[in-house]
C-alpha cells in the first residue's frame, strides 16, 4: 500500500511531466520543419525560353515623325510581320498573352512601355528630350531580337548619344492574376552590345536573388511568391562592373495576385 502511495504522488506524475516535455519538443521540431517546408516553396528559378517563331525576316522602320505641341504622330513600315494576329507558337507556353495579337512596344527613355495594334499612332510626352526604342513584340510580349525588327530615335533636343551600349527593360510589367502568376516573362532589349560568356552580361536581381544573363534571350520567371516583386536589370562588364551608359540600371515593381 505505501509503494502504491509512494507510486500514485511521485512516479506517475514524474511520467506524465516527461511524456509531456517530449510530446511538446516533438511538436516544436515539427512546426520547425513545416515553417522551413514553406520557405522552401518560394524558390525562385529563371530559365529559358524556348520555341518561339524567329522572324528572322522581319522588319520595323520609320516612316515619319510629325512633331506637334500636344501630341506627336510616329508612322512605321513593317514588313514580314503581321500586327494584330496571334503568335503561331509550337510550345507550351504559359505566359501572359495580348487578346489582341502581335503589336509594337514603345519605350521612351526606357519606362514602361506602351503597346501599339497599328503602325501609326500618337504619343504625348512629358519631357522635352526623348529617346524612343521601338521593337516588333509577339502576342505574348516576346520581343523579336534581329537587327531590323527595332528603331532607336530621339524626339527634342538631343542630348544622348545613341551609339553607347543600351539595356532597354521590357517585361515583366505591371499587374499579374491567376494562372499568369505562375510564369512571368523575363525580356529585355540590347542596342550596340553583345552579351556573352567572356563579355558583358546582365546581371538581374529578382526580389534578393541574384541571376548573371550571358544570353539575349527571352527567359521564364517562376516560383515567385504573390504580392510585390522588386525587379533590377543591370548591364556590367566582364569584370562585373556597371557600365556607365544611359538607363543603367533598369528597376521595376510588379503585382502578383
Amino acid at each position: 500500500m505505501k509503494n502504491k502511495k509512494y507510486l500514485d504522488k511521485f512516479i506517475i506524475p514524474f511520467i506524465i511531466g516527461v511524456i509531456a516535455i517530449i510530446y511538446s519538443c516533438l511538436s516544436t521540431e515539427k512546426k520547425d520543419n513545416s515553417t522551413n517546408s514553406s520557405n522552401d516553396v518560394i524558390n525562385i528559378t529563371l530559365s529559358k525560353v524556348q520555341g518561339s517563331p524567329e522572324y528572322e525576316n522581319a522588319s520595323l522602320n520609320i516612316k515619319s515623325i510629325e512633331m506637334g505641341d500636344e501630341k506627336s504622330k510616329f508612322s512605321f513600315n513593317i514588313e514580314n510581320y503581321d500586327l494584330g494576329i496571334q503568335t503561331s507558337k509550337n510550345f507550351d507556353y504559359q505566359l501572359a498573352n495580348s487578346a489582341k495579337g502581335q503589336h509594337i512596344h514603345f519605350i521612351v527613355n526606357n519606362g514602361p512601355y506602351s503597346a501599339h495594334y497599328m503602325d501609326s499612332f500618337s504619343k504625348d510626352f512629358e519631357k522635352e528630350s526623348n529617346v524612343i526604342l521601338a521593337f516588333l513584340s509577339r502576342s505574348y510580349h516576346e520581343s523579336v531580337k534581329n537587327k531590323n525588327a527595332f528603331i532607336l530615335t530621339q524626339v527634342g533636343e538631343n542630348q544622348v548619344d545613341l551609339e553607347s551600349e543600351f539595356l532597354f527593360y521590357s517585361r515583366p510589367k505591371g499587374t499579374y492574376k491567376g494562372t499568369d502568376t505562375e510564369r512571368l516573362l523575363l525580356d529585355f532589349y540590347l542596342v550596340n552590345t553583345e552579351i556573352s560568356s567572356y563579355g558583358n552580361k546582365v546581371r538581374a536581381t529578382i526580389q534578393d536573388k541574384e541571376f548573371i544573363i550571358d544570353e539575349w534571350a527571352p527567359y521564364y520567371i517562376k516560383g515567385l511568391p504573390k504580392g510585390e516583386i522588386n525587379i533590377k536589370l543591370e548591364l556590367i562588364d566582364s569584370s562585373g562592373n556597371l557600365i556607365e551608359t544611359p538607363f543603367n540600371p533598369s528597376t521595376r515593381k510588379v503585382i502578383l495576385e
